[in-house]
């Protein structure tokens, strides 16, 4: 009975040992998914309160805020924190976790908007330049510049707004969204480089400028504020009879806000998508925990990301077409050179 007592403890004891151990080795699993994927689509994927390449902290952003009235500025993440404020998902926050009422500080994002820019702008610069030392025909930038140019004047705005006058006063803004859009999609498939266009914010500001152009903007420079909002008025029937407009005007109504949304949404989603693709196949060699899986991973990131190079251009001019199109459907008429 003694001795059955004994082994019985021991199972017991054996078992809770086991218990443990399981229990701490399900525990380190559940940290390192944690790491694994938590981690990486935090840190690359998402916005930042500082400057960052890959998941590394390079330099500190001012942090630009208004509460309780009053505008605040504050250098770096220490002199943020006592001051009451802390930092959550890339933006400031007070202590116990509420909301500033407006929060204006650059993020990581809008660094990688600027690099954009600042590229976008030299490589134009040194077009220019190439045009003005040579009478002939431009090689090298000057040349991927001027078919890139000519490509958007003839394929996209002038069949959409057959208006001279119009799309020599209006190409330079659609000109900008392909190449701002097309630098910023770029950019981030540098290694270490984040997407500013898989921020909603960034797309949701594109989409805004688009919606102010198409519909306000452009149509006032070619008919006028009465004759763009006789124009409105007119579209919100849709062509219908005008006994129709309880149910028309509406739909239209809807319209007119849900295709800047949906300009926000696809080129969001569409960004968003690639890099989430790549970081889950690499996360398959984590997931499995073998570097087996290692040769088929990195011939499918390949894959993936030389179709991202095209994305990005494709992307970039689908949002550009949609707003040309945008435009000449609510010019009508007015659009043609003759009227």
């Amino acid at each position: 009975m003694k001795q059955d007592s004994t082994l019985q403890h021991s199972s017991a004891q054996h078992s809770q040992q086991h218990g443990q151990t399981h229990d701490a080795q399900h525990a380190d699993h559940e940290q390192t998914e944690g790491f694994t994927f938590n981690a990486m689509f935090n840190e690359n994927l998402g916005d930042h309160g500082g400057f960052y390449l890959f998941s590394y902290h390079l330099a500190d952003l001012p942090y630009i805020f208004v509460d309780n009235g009053s505008p605040e500025f504050k250098m770096n993440v220490t002199e943020l924190e006592s001051s009451g404020y802390k930092l959550h998902a890339g933006h400031v926050v007070k202590s116990d976790g509420s909301h500033v009422q407006l929060d204006l500080s650059p993020t990581n994002f809008v660094i990688f908007q600027w690099i954009s820019m600042i590229v976008v702008i030299a490589l134009f610069i040194i077009g220019n330049r190439s045009y003005k030392k040579s009478t002939r025909a431009p090689k090298g930038i000057g040349n991927a510049l001027e078919m890139l140019t000519m490509m958007i004047r003839d394929t996209v705005v002038r069949p959409n707004i057959p208006n001279d006058k119009l799309v020599s006063a209006y190409l330079p803004y659609f000109l900008s969204v392909f190449f701002f859009i097309y630098a910023m999609n770029l950019v981030g498939l540098i290694p270490g480089g984040h997407t500013a266009t898989s921020a909603i914010g960034t797309t949701g500001g594109l989409a805004l400028t688009a919606f102010l152009m198409v519909n306000i903007i452009i149509p006032i420079k070619a008919m006028g504020a009465g004759g763009a909002f006789k124009s409105f008025l007119h579209h919100l029937l849709g062509g219908a009879p005008w006994w129709l407009a309880p149910i028309m005007v509406p739909i239209e109504v809807v319209g007119v806000f849900t295709k800047p949304f949906a300009l926000a949404i696809r080129l969001f989603a569409n960004m968003s998508s690639g890099h989430i693709i790549l970081f889950t196949l690499i996360g398959f060699i984590f997931f499995f925990n073998t570097v087996a899986v290692s040769p088929v991973v990195t011939l499918f990131s390949i894959f993936i990301y030389f179709l991202e190079i095209l994305v990005t251009f494709l992307q970039a001019y689908i949002f550009t077409m949609l707003t040309a199109v945008f435009t000449g459907l609510v010019l009508g008429d007015h659009a043609d050179e003759h009227h």
